[in-house]
């Protein structure tokens, strides 16, 4: 962590759908620079808490701040704007269009709607940052390639790269480990820990993968029946009688 000032905050936030609770009173506080990664089983409300931070789907209780602003009500573009980013646990790539093609279409859209067709195509300020994040990501060698033909890890990075060329201050990860062989696991964690610790940015991840986010996480947050059971180190998580007998043979 590199700074106590919170970044994001949600205050008993809450969503039902006709009667029926799917997150409840979910309050915590994320410092800038933090790494927080969301466990618990199929069902428990992470993704649906992931969908109410990015706006997705509308709060029916509480309210939630990005660097001190309430964002309640506000639409899913207006918080992109503001610097939260987001990716999800299945693709939406375009298997025909390139890589490169993918990120610059990201960069274009993050520039806004004055960013003219001169500047999309010309190798300025925009294909220079094209080119870093591609770089970063380990893709610059597949700039060309159409997307459909890389591996699962590979989408998943170029997925993180649409999202990276924005310069997203707060990063939510929904599962990037699904799917991904055993084999590009490892390259996947150290391109998620280098967004983290080396750019400084502040990241919340859903994953069911415990091995890899002992190695990465800050803080552990349990959901349980669309609640947050707890919220602390992974060690005192792990060790946590209450979370031990909540999922007393479930998988985490």
């Amino acid at each position: 962590m590199t700074s106590t000032a919170p970044v994001l905050r949600l205050d008993g936030l809450g969503w039902s759908v006709r009667g029926v609770p799917i997150v409840e009173d979910v309050s915590l506080s994320v410092a800038e620079g933090e790494f927080i990664a969301f466990i618990g089983p199929n069902g428990a409300g992470k993704t649906s808490l992931f969908n109410l931070v990015s706006g997705i789907h509308p709060a029916t209780r509480g309210t939630l701040h990005l660097d001190g602003a309430d964002i309640t009500a506000e639409p899913v573009h207006a918080r992109a704007r503001r610097g939260l980013g987001r990716t999800f646990q299945t693709s939406s790539l375009w298997p025909g269009l390139t890589v490169a093609d993918h990120v610059r279409l990201a960069a274009q859209a993050a520039a806004g709607p004055r960013a003219s067709y001169r500047i999309w195509r010309r190798a300025d300020r925009y294909g220079t940052q094209v080119a870093d994040t591609l770089e970063r990501t380990g893709l610059a060698d597949r700039a060309e390639a159409p997307a459909g033909s890389l591996s699962h890890g590979g989408k998943r990075k170029l997925e993180l790269a649409v999202l990276l060329v924005a310069e997203p201050r707060l990063i939510l990860l929904d599962e990037p480990m699904a799917g991904v062989s055993a084999e590009e696991v490892p390259a996947l964690v150290e391109l998620i820990r280098s967004v983290h610790r080396d750019q400084g940015r502040t990241v919340l991840m859903v994953e069911h993968h415990m091995d890899v986010l002992l190695g990465l996480a800050d803080r552990l947050a349990v959901m349980h029946h669309g609640t947050l059971l707890a919220l602390d180190t992974p060690a005192a998580v792990m060790a946590d009688a209450t979370v031990q007998q909540a999922y007393l043979g479930e998988a985490l």
